[in-house]
């Protein structure tokens, strides 16, 4: 897609690798418009094809089991949801060139939510709707969690945020960040039953229509774990009164506050490094989420 390659090892797509591997497998889709969809995203290139599907291409061998993730997942989820989510249509295989598992869903219209939303207070409330249902889906036949997954205990992170302060020297405010990081690790644990977390909350994976939140999207961090890790929104999406109403919504005690907060300040501080000289729009997103996050453990 011409852009700046984010990983190491990336597979590179453009347009005619879709259309090659739609013609060889899903060919009564080969002959639609093909056209790449901007998006802040790191592990998928995503192309609209005509006006009603779309395609998602894992760059990098770690996204490549997501699509069945989702495949497995979505449908079930998805009627107990009050947003809209993205829906599995077919399952491509390694083809032309290209080593890994495809995908094509349906295309959902939307912004992402970056700056689009009318009404923030209105927002936190859908959003908190939609984490309150989501929670309350039944867990039986999750998948284990793995270490380090998202729903985790924040101390499965402590090495990896404190070495991530340390490759960013002076492009934050280190001292800050770790007696922030400190705070949330030393809340009390999650000590209720795990529930269903999308682990990814970012306001790329948001979609507004209208002005209004209408989808939840990337669910490669689906995951069963402690509550905590969907309140990133508290502070990559919300702030002053909207932030309070999504803590009022959803009910949330100190321990999972302080915990939801360092969620928000380990993706944001492990993301960094990483992505400083490649991905721009991450960059000013997480860049945002921390400073947000700072400013509220200042007080």
């Amino acid at each position: 897609m011409g852009a700046v390659k984010m990983h190491a090892d990336e597979v590179e797509t453009d347009v005619e690798l879709v259309r090659r591997l739609l013609a060889g497998q899903f060919p009564h889709w080969a002959d639609l418009p093909i056209q790449p969809v901007a998006s802040y995203g790191t592990d998928h290139d995503i192309y609209r094809v005509g006006e009603r599907l779309s395609v998602r291409l894992p760059r990098i061998g770690w996204a490549t089991g997501q699509a069945a993730k989702e495949a497995e997942w979505l449908p079930r989820l998805a009627p107990h949801l009050p947003l809209a989510l993205p829906a599995p249509l077919a399952m491509g295989g390694p083809a032309e060139g290209y080593p890994f598992a495809w995908s094509v869903y349906e295309w959902l219209a939307g912004e992402n939510a970056n700056g689009t939303i009318d009404d923030l207070d209105r927002a936190a409330v859908d959003l908190a709707a939609f984490i309150t249902a989501l929670r309350r889906i039944d867990t039986t036949g999750a998948f284990p969690r793995a270490p380090r997954a998202r729903g985790g205990a924040l101390a499965e992170f402590d090495d990896g945020v404190r070495r991530s302060v340390e490759q960013l020297g002076d492009r934050i405010d280190g001292p800050a960040t770790l007696r922030s990081w400190q705070e949330s690790l030393d809340a009390p644990a999650w000590d209720g039953p795990e529930v269903w977390v999308h682990g990814d909350l970012l306001p790329g994976n948001l979609l507004v229509l209208d002005g209004r939140l209408s989808a939840v999207i990337d669910f490669g961090g689906l995951n069963v774990g402690d509550p905590a890790c969907d309140l990133q929104p508290a502070w990559n999406v919300f702030a002053g009164s909207s932030r309070r109403r999504f803590r009022t919504e959803l009910d949330v005690d100190e321990a999972s506050w302080l915990r939801g907060r360092g969620w928000a300040l380990l993706q944001a501080v492990i993301a960094m490094p990483y992505y400083w000289e490649t991905n721009p729009g991450i960059i000013r997103q997480v860049s945002h989420a921390l400073s947000q996050v700072l400013a509220a453990s200042s007080r």
